[in-house]
């Protein structure tokens, strides 16, 4: 896979045209930038992306509202059924430096709604940016989903991807095109990875984090960058004005599960990131989160560039940069991703085809679906 992301055609002018030719009649293209809000209402952004303490939209509340997957709103989601008997593997398969696959997923919609932390809350969050699901909204359930529609190749990805919606001064920024979601082995064992169970959700990352934070955070890998300046937390001040380059963010997510519950109430410690097996290099799970699922890696590239030092999100400054997800596949779907891609050790694309072993075949027909 390429290292870095860049344009490679048009202009970022193109953006508006290509997004009004894929009907995303949902995106809010107002000049005026939606401010992010606390859980009173209050506005907390400014304009050059300065907040207050109090900036929410992601504030975790003590207790979630009640909504039909959690109908005494606790914010506990039982697995059912549970994963139970799993210790974390150990072992060392044949040494493989890929084992993944790609979900390329277009931007559908923008809305100040999140499903995870505000269910059934319409307009409580900051603006959030859609991709994958197009019905994604505040009342979005496992079954909500399940029986919407999708901007990903594949088809059977009915999932629900989104992040903080970006503005350069009073202007929305999208990601334009498909965008790149690694599912990768986030452990040694990559054997031992399984798909994701229908329903899991959880948020990366924290919009309340400081730049430090962001810095060291476990799911970090090269910050914001642009151009050739790499690994900031901020966003670059030395990105090219030139229609080739455009402002890009990774960030990976905890890749083990608890095996006892699909959300909880701060949506992140039914989830843990690898550790070090003591006395090895090896990553395996931690003993309290032991089943390895996927690493969901988000790969996101935003079409902008030159000045940015009016570049702000609409959950704060660059380091509130984080990320949902809420797993919608069809299982047999990316159960046959999984098991080709990343068990088989390969470096696929979104149908399950890796371009340096031909002899291994898809996972996906030409159509992105199970043949």
């Amino acid at each position: 896979m390429a290292r870095r992301s860049k344009i490679v055609s048009g202009t970022l002018i193109a953006g508006a045209l290509l997004l009004t030719s894929l009907g995303l009649g949902g995106i809010a293209m107002s000049a005026e930038a939606p401010p992010a809000k606390h859980a009173g209402g209050g506005v907390t952004a400014s304009a050059g992306g300065g907040v207050t303490a109090a900036r929410a939209g992601h504030v975790m509340a003590a207790r979630s509202a009640s909504s039909p997957e959690d109908p005494d709103g606790d914010g506990y989601i039982p697995a059912n059924p549970p994963v139970t008997g799993v210790t974390p593997s150990t072992k060392e398969p044949p040494h493989r430096y890929f084992h993944e696959f790609q979900a390329n997923c277009s931007v559908s919609h923008t809305k100040p709604d999140d499903p995870i932390v505000y269910p059934q809350q319409p307009g409580a969050s900051h603006d959030h940016t859609f991709m994958g699901n197009t019905t994604t909204d505040a009342a979005s359930t496992t079954a909500s989903l399940d029986a919407g529609r999708t901007t990903c190749k594949a088809p059977g990805d009915k999932s629900g991807y989104w992040m903080p919606t970006l503005f350069n001064a009073d202007r929305l920024v999208l990601p334009i095109g498909p965008q790149t979601i690694y599912y990768k082995a986030g452990v040694t064992d990559y054997t031992s990875v399984r798909p994701f169970p229908k329903g899991l959700r959880f948020v990366v990352g924290d919009p309340m984090q400081t730049a430090e934070e962001f810095r060291h955070h476990p799911g970090f890998v090269e910050g914001w960058e642009c151009g050739d300046s790499y690994f900031n937390v901020e966003f670059p001040k030395d990105c090219p004005n030139r229609p080739d380059v455009q402002l890009n963010i990774r960030l990976q997510a905890p890749s083990c599960w608890d095996g006892k519950y699909l959300d909880t109430p701060d949506h992140r410690s039914h989830m843990a990131y690898p550790v070090v097996n003591p006395g090895t290099n090896n990553n395996v799970c931690p003993a309290d989160h032991p089943v390895a699922l996927p690493m969901v890696e988000f790969k996101m590239a935003f079409p902008v560039n030159g000045d940015l030092s009016h570049a702000r999100l609409a959950s704060g400054p660059s380091w509130s940069f984080h990320y949902d997800f809420f797993n919608a596949w069809d299982a047999p779907t990316l159960k046959a991703l999984v098991d080709h891609c990343v068990v088989g050790a390969l470096q696929c694309d979104a149908r399950g085809y890796d371009q340096t072993h031909p002899e291994a075949g898809a996972a996906l027909d030409e159509n992105y679906e199970l043949p």
